[in-house]
C-alpha cells in the first residue's frame, strides 16, 4: 500500500511528526528536522492549504512570542469501517483524527455471497455517513484469511461463495473510494492496540470462529502473505476425532470455537443457536455449557502457549463473544501460565478486550487513516 520512503522534511514527513505528537508547532518542526524556520513554515503552510492541518491557538512559549499550535483537521473528511461477521456486521464512521462519529450493527447473512452482502453494507455505511462529512475511504474486515498482497479472501471456513473474491474489485463497481481489506482479527488487534499501544500484542477473537491478530514492534504483522496469527487450524492434542472443514482433524476452530460448542451442545440435547446463547447459559450456571467452555478455554490456551513462548508478547487480549464467559477466560489463562515458560509470562498481561464490539471498526479506521495520510500519498497530492 505504500511506495518508497518519503523524506522526513517533506510535507508528508512533517505531517507524520505532527500526527505522532512529536511536533506541535513550526518551530518544533524546524528543530526536529534541522531545517530553517522558513522551510518548516513552507511545509506547514502547504499542509494547511491542502486541508491536512489547522492552527489551533497559541502554544507554550520558550522565550519570545508564543508559537502557533498545529493540529490535524478532523473535519477534512471521514473514513468508514465495515466489520463483517457470520450473522451481523458492525458499521462505523470516524473523523480524520480517528474519533467515532456514528456506529450501527446490521444483521447480515454472509452466505448470501459477496455480490449481495458487499453492496448492502456499502449502502448502509453510506447512509450512516450522510449525517457526518464526506467519506474518503472504506475498510472492510472479513471473518476469513486475506492475502495481504492482493486483498483476496482465501479458503474461508464459514464464508461460502467468498473464496478467491477480490473485495476491492466488487466494491469498485459501486464506489470510487479507496478500499482496504483485512482479516477481522487483524483489525481487532489494531483496534485494541490503539487503546493500549504496547510494543507486542496478541489479540485472540473467540466467537463463532477463532482467529488471532499480532502486533509486533507497534505494527500489525501480516507475515509473508497474510497468514500470520492464523491459529484456527492448529491441532489440539487428544482431539484427533473431531473433523474440520479444512480436511484435517483436531483443529482448534473445530474443537473450541463458538460454532463447535453450539454443535456439541445441540448434540447433547441443549437448545442453543449461537455463541451469545452459549455465554448466557454459562451465566445461568448451566453445568454442561460451563464444562464445555472450560474445555474450550483449555484447548485455546494450549495452542496459545506455543504462540506466547515463541513471540513473547507484552499483552494477550481475549475478545469476541467468549471474552464474556468467565469459565472460558479463566481456563485459558490458567493453561497459559501452566504451559508457558516462566520468563515468557513473568510480565505478561492476559486481559479481556477493552474496546469490545468496536475493536474491529476502530482498527479498520486506523488502517484507512494510515493509508490516506501516508507520507508518500500526502506528497503526491501536494506535489
Amino acid at each position: 500500500m505504500t511506495g518508497p520512503q518519503a523524506a522526513p522534511d517533506s510535507p508528508g514527513g512533517v505531517l507524520q511528526l505532527i500526527r505522532s505528537g512529536a511536533a506541535a508547532s513550526r518551530s518544533d518542526v524546524a528543530r526536529l528536522l534541522g531545517v530553517s524556520a522558513s522551510t518548516a513554515a513552507g511545509r506547514v503552510q502547504a499542509l494547511i492549504d491542502h486541508g491536512y492541518l489547522r492552527e489551533a491557538g497559541d502554544g507554550k512559549s520558550h522565550g519570545g512570542r508564543r508559537p502557533r499550535r498545529l493540529a490535524l483537521r478532523a473535519d477534512s473528511g471521514a473514513v468508514a469501517a465495515i466489520d463483517l461477521g457470520s450473522h451481523h456486521a458492525s458499521l462505523a464512521v470516524f473523523d480524520m483524527c480517528g474519533a467515532l462519529l456514528a456506529e450501527h450493527e446490521q444483521p447480515v447473512r454472509i452466505g448470501d455471497g459477496p455480490s449481495v452482502v458487499l453492496p448492502q453494507m456499502l449502502a448502509e455505511v453510506q447512509r450512516l455517513a450522510e449525517r457526518t462529512i464526506p467519506l474518503r475511504g472504506i475498510t472492510v474486515g472479513v471473518p476469513g484469511p486475506v492475502d495481504a498482497r492482493t486483498g483476496r479472501v482465501v479458503s474461508p471456513s464459514r464464508m461460502p461463495g467468498w473464496n478467491g473474491v477480490d473485495v476491492r474489485e466488487v466494491l469498485a463497481a459501486h464506489t470510487d473510494l479507496p478500499v482496504v481489506v483485512d482479516n477481522d482479527a487483524n483489525l481487532m488487534a489494531v483496534g485494541e492496540h490503539s487503546a493500549d499501544p504496547v510494543a507486542h500484542l496478541v489479540y485472540v477473537k473467540a466467537g463463532t470462529g477463532i482467529g488471532c491478530g499480532v502486533i509486533a514492534s507497534g505494527r500489525l504483522h501480516h507475515g509473508a502473505v497474510g497468514a500470520a496469527g492464523d491459529i484456527s487450524h492448529l491441532a489440539v492434542h487428544g482431539r484427533e476425532d473431531v473433523e474440520c472443514s479444512c480436511g484435517r482433524n483436531g483443529c482448534l476452530d473445530a474443537v473450541a470455537s463458538g460454532a463447535a460448542l453450539v454443535r456439541d451442545l445441540t448434540a447433547a440435547g441443549v437448545t442453543v443457536s449461537d455463541p451469545a446463547e452459549v455465554v448466557e447459559l454459562a451465566r445461568d450456571a448451566h453445568p454442561v455449557t460451563t464444562r464445555m467452555l472450560r474445555e474450550a478455554g483449555q484447548a485455546t490456551g494450549e495452542v496459545l502457549a506455543t504462540i506466547v513462548n515463541f513471540f513473547n508478547p507484552d499483552v494477550l487480549v481475549v475478545g469476541g463473544q467468549f471474552s464474556r464467559a468467565e469459565p472460558f477466560v479463566a481456563s485459558l489463562r490458567s493453561t497459559l501460565y501452566e504451559r508457558c515458560l516462566p520468563m515468557a509470562t513473568e510480565d505478561l498481561q492476559v486481559v479481556t478486550t477493552r474496546t469490545g464490539r468496536l475493536a474491529g471498526v476502530t482498527g479498520a479506521a486506523h488502517l484507512m487513516l494510515e493509508y490516506l495520510l501516508a507520507p508518500e500519498r500526502v506528497n503526491a497530492e501536494i506535489g
